[in-house]
């Protein structure tokens, strides 16, 4: 009996099946890196403040209190129709889903810019946090 050998479809298909089994599990919870706020300044600083600031607003507004701190709010700073439309608070999980993709939550926002990895979102989130007041 001789043996054929693999026809490219074949190939292609099992290669196609291996690389989707070794992407379609999640690493578990606890692989997850804790929460930085320390990690989540420097990469406030690295990613948001060329347009923010804490203290002052910029391209974009001022982000010091922002975690808990309703939508669009920031005095003298001036927001588009769509962000205003949002309303609400910012909260940690809306600013997640914010980061995530800015114009899937305010189509026509002016920020474009998103930050994929969930554990950098939820450092910088952990970080905006920690400037913010305690709130009652």
């Amino acid at each position: 009996m001789t043996r054929q050998p693999w026809s490219p479809i074949a190939l292609a298909s099992a290669a196609s099946a291996a690389i989707a089994l070794a992407f379609s599990h999640s690493p578990p919870a606890a692989a997850q890196s804790p929460v930085d706020p320390a990690r989540g300044r420097s990469l406030y600083e690295a990613r948001c403040g060329g347009c923010h600031s804490l203290d002052a607003n910029r391209t974009g507004p001022l982000h010091r209190g922002v975690v808990g701190r309703p939508v669009a709010s920031v005095p003298g700073y001036d927001y588009s129709p769509a962000l205003r439309r949002v309303g609400g608070t910012w909260t940690a999980d809306r600013l997640d889903a914010w980061l995530q993709g800015p114009q899937r939550m305010a189509p026509g926002a002016k920020m474009y810019l998103s930050v994929p990895g969930a554990g950098q979102r939820r450092d910088i989130i952990a970080y905006l946090a920690s400037t913010s007041p305690a709130r009652r």
